[in-house]
This record gives structure tokens, C-alpha cells and sequence, in this order.
């Protein structure tokens, strides 16, 4: 490759053809619009209620087991109060049978202690087969939306791909003769507009990015082309109407 410098035109006729490529692939990502960040979004709600999904069927889970321990402290109560009242039928005197009386009413309270809590957890476990079926149904109606929101991004994805690959390799092969520190400011200020334009044309006397009127003097020495200008107001590179003319020829 040569080492030659390039003139501030030269310079500036890539930067305005490399703008001239980046904005067709500009174009071309507007045509997906909003639906990459809803994929993106949905997938985040989807595996967010996946989890939610997973935590209340362990919590249910815990609840049931704690349910079956009740219910089963109160099988062993009632035998106990069984065996402690068929004690009490053959007692030998008041202190004995004081004593079976007194186990007998410590299980019945027992029993209404687990009753109280079986009862408490069925109402959390209503409350937790609800969350989890509004869970589920939310999760069908959120994957359902993600299969249609993938497929017209896919749709559109193959409908541009090959334009885009096209306008790539073109903005590429520019890319690869453009001065470094003239790359890194053009790359730095389409990250800074929203539309990404980096390097526009005079519009009626007016900066063709932030359509702030340009100073005679500035639009003469863009003319001139000795140095490469920028509107004073947002920075953009700011190219004549001769350079603005040479559009990228089409591969």
C-alpha cells in the first residue's frame, strides 16, 4: 500500500462516502425498529417468570410437607388421647387419673394447634397456586408473543442480510485507508446523534446535522478545503456540495 498523504479532500470524500454507506445500514436497522429490544425484553420476562415459576413450586412443595407434618402429628395425638383415655378407665386413684387427664387435653390442644396451622397454610397455598397459575399463563401468553416477535425479526433479518453484508464490506474496505484519528472522531460522533450522522452538508447556509446557521467565513474555508472543518455548534464534519455530489458507487 502506498504511504502517500491524502489531500483534505481526499479525506473528506471518504468520510462523507463512508457516511453515505453507514446511513443505508442505518436504514436498514430501522426497518427491525423497536423488535430487537423486545425480543431481548421478552426473553428477560420469560426467564424471570421461569424462576418465579420454580421458587412457588418449591414453596408449595414446602407447604404441602408442612401440612402432611400436621396432619400427621394429629393422627399420633388422637391415637395418644386414645391410649391415655383407655388408661384412665383403669386408674387407681385421683392422682394417676389427674395426670392422664391433664396428657389428654395437652394432645387435644395439640391437635387444635396443628388444625390452625393446616388451616393457615391452606390459605397461603390458595393465595401460591394462584400466583403460580397467573405465572404460568403470563409465561404461555409472553413465549407465545416471543415466537411471533422472532419470527418477524427473522422475516426482516433475511429480507435486508444481504444489502447489509454488502454495505459492510463496502464501508469496510473505506475504513481500512481512512486516517486513524479521523475514524475514531467520525466513530465517536455517530455514537453521539441518534441518527448517527458524523459528517453532513450545508443545508441553506445551516449545518445539515443541527441546521444551526454556519458563519460566511466557516463556509468559505470549507470551500477552500485547507483543513477539515466542524459545525461549532455540534461538531459534525461539515463537507461542500462538490464532495456532497460523489455518491458511493454500488457494488
Amino acid at each position: 500500500m502506498a504511504n502517500k498523504e491524502l489531500s483534505i479532500k481526499e479525506k473528506l470524500t471518504q468520510l462523507f462516502e463512508l457516511q453515505v454507506i453507514d446511513s443505508k445500514i442505518d436504514s436498514l436497522s430501522i426497518l427491525k425498529g423497536e423488535l430487537p429490544i423486545e425480543v431481548s425484553d421478552l426473553e428477560d420476562e420469560i426467564t424471570g417468570l421461569n424462576k418465579r415459576i420454580e421458587k412457588l413450586k418449591d414453596s408449595i412443595k414446602n407447604v404441602d410437607t408442612e401440612v402432611s407434618r400436621h396432619r400427621g402429628n394429629i393422627v399420633d395425638s388422637e391415637a395418644l388421647i386414645a391410649k391415655y383415655e383407655k388408661q384412665m378407665d383403669n386408674v387407681k386413684n385421683n392422682r394417676e387419673f389427674t395426670a392422664l387427664s391433664k396428657e389428654v387435653e395437652m394432645q387435644k390442644l395439640e391437635i387444635e394447634l396443628s388444625n390452625k396451622r393446616i388451616n393457615d397454610s391452606d390459605g397461603q397455598l390458595s393465595i401460591k397456586k394462584e400466583a403460580l397459575a397467573a405465572s404460568k399463563k403470563r409465561l404461555k401468553e409472553r413465549t407465545s408473543d416471543l415466537d411471533d416477535k422472532k419470527l418477524e425479526l427473522d422475516k426482516i433479518i433475511k429480507k435486508t442480510e444481504k444489502e447489509e453484508k454488502k454495505y459492510t464490506k463496502q464501508g469496510n474496505a473505506i475504513k481500512v485507508n481512512v486516517e486513524p484519528r479521523l475514524l475514531r472522531a467520525y466513530e465517536r460522533l455517530r455514537k453521539n446523534y441518534r441518527n448517527g450522522l458524523a459528517v453532513v452538508t450545508i443545508e441553506r447556509n445551516a449545518c445539515g446535522g443541527c441546521f444551526n446557521r454556519i458563519p460566511p467565513q466557516l463556509k468559505i474555508e470549507i470551500g477552500m478545503r485547507k483543513s477539515v472543518q466542524a459545525c461549532e455548534h455540534c461538531s459534525r464534519v461539515l463537507v461542500d456540495d462538490e464532495i456532497a455530489g460523489k455518491e458511493v458507487v454500488e457494488a
